[in-house]
């Protein structure tokens, strides 16, 4: 008899952002007349950088032409774009990563859910708590999170992150096996210091954890003291594994590339976590398209650098707006200054899904509910910057007046 994978069957209700989704759309449906402005889902608005399309083009042009046709390419990525990534995002920041330990995707999203294909199903999964949901979402399908028990899985070691810890979390009593870190940070918008990472690499290595490393927002970063990468602390390359992605960097949310390192030097259980991941994705996935990989690639050219630090400067404008606005409101808010994301509680102790009701009805203004992230989420919301600039001032607007 056919058995299904039950730890599908334990997840709670919908994913974060199709909840979101089905809430807007039943008040669009009943309120047809009114105008909604989208602050939630993390998606650019902007288009792709005009290198980033005219190598796309060309590389299009390519495809059609037997002298240049590109049939399979390497599971890893091709040299030309592995090679611009540790060129330009690894070694300006003393990050000593080779261009042989990265493998291209099709965006940070996939490989941090996939990641666990490679680990035992009984590992010990630690996360920042509010977090992003795919990494526990990725996990309780794959049997490690236990049972969901009320606002969290039992086998999950939830790190706090909180006002009262400057949103980063304390070193846990019960030592995991795999540690999720997002800095910048979705959804909080907090950035780390290199003091701060720092004892987590010697925690990891001490006790022969893995830290999973999210950096998908290492572009919006302004300050210079602020590291961009986990291996900018020393020891990280024996015990972390990082992400990155060019959807928020360069607007590829729709076109799909990304990059994990794993370095050579990580290794558990005498055995290369590189050549397991190697293995892993040869079997289940062919490689990230051609011409994508042409288009990321044209992000590090002089036209791509100045067209991407233009979009970069438009959404983190946004973020200024929304920051000023809603502290001039009288809101306690987070974040918005080395990242795309702005966090604030809901006033007079509301919950996060009562007062994203109440923005969405009386504002007409789609947030995400910090609720959505973690039992530590509860109480907050959260704002993209990667709207329109118009419509951001608007949003602000509107909730300045509805307050």
């Amino acid at each position: 008899m056919l058995k299904l994978n039950e730890n599908y069957l334990k997840l709670p209700g919908s994913y974060l952002f199709a909840e979101i989704a089905r809430r807007t759309a039943a008040y669009s449906e009943a309120n047809p007349d009114k105008r909604l402005i989208k602050l939630g889902i993390g998606d650019v608005t902007l288009p792709l950088p005009a290198a980033c399309v005219d190598a796309l083009k060309r590389a299009a042009d390519e495809m059609g032409d037997k002298a240049t046709f590109m049939g399979y390419g390497p599971y890893e990525g091709y040299d030309f774009l592995r090679e611009a990534i540790v060129k330009n995002d690894y070694e300006p920041y003393g990050a000593k990563i080779s261009a042989d330990e990265l493998f291209v995707s099709d965006g940070a999203k996939s490989d941090c859910g996939n990641i666990g294909d490679i680990f035992s199903e009984d590992c010990v999964v630690a996360v920042c708590d509010p977090v992003y949901p795919v990494y526990i979402d990725a996990n309780a399908m794959a049997g490690r999170a236990g049972e969901y028990a009320g606002d969290k899985w039992t086998n999950i070691v939830y790190m706090p992150c909180t006002a009262e810890n400057n949103f980063f979390p304390a070193l846990p009593e019960r030592v995991p096996d795999l540690i999720y870190l997002c800095f910048p940070n979705n959804p909080t918008g907090m950035a780390a210091t290199k003091e701060q990472l720092r004892p987590w690499v010697d925690y990891a290595n001490e006790h022969g954890s893995v830290i999973l490393y999210d950096a998908a927002y290492r572009a919006y970063i302004s300050d210079p003291a602020l590291p961009r990468s986990i291996y900018e602390i020393p020891g990280a390359e024996e015990c972390a594994i990082e992400f990155g992605s060019f959807s928020k960097t360069a607007g590829f949310t729709g076109t799909r590339c990304g990059w994990t390192v794993i370095p050579r030097a990580l290794r558990r259980g005498g055995e290369s976590l590189y050549d397991m991941w190697m293995r892993r994705q040869s079997t289940k996935f062919n490689g990230t398209a051609y011409v994508i990989q042409r288009a990321a690639e044209a992000v590090y050219s002089p036209e791509g650098r100045e067209q991407v630090a233009g979009l970069i400067g438009y959404y983190m404008n946004n973020a200024r707006v929304i920051r000023e606005g809603l502290s001039s409101a009288g809101l306690e808010v987070y974040g918005g200054e080395d990242s795309p994301y702005i966090w604030f509680r809901a006033p007079n102790g509301q919950g996060s899904w009562e007062f994203f009701d109440r923005l969405l009805h009386e504002a007409n203004v789609v947030t995400t509910p910090g609720a959505g992230f973690g039992p530590s989420g509860e109480g907050f919301i959260r704002l993209t910057a990667f709207g329109d600039a118009e419509n951001t001032r608007e949003a602000v607007e509107r909730v300045k007046a509805m307050l």
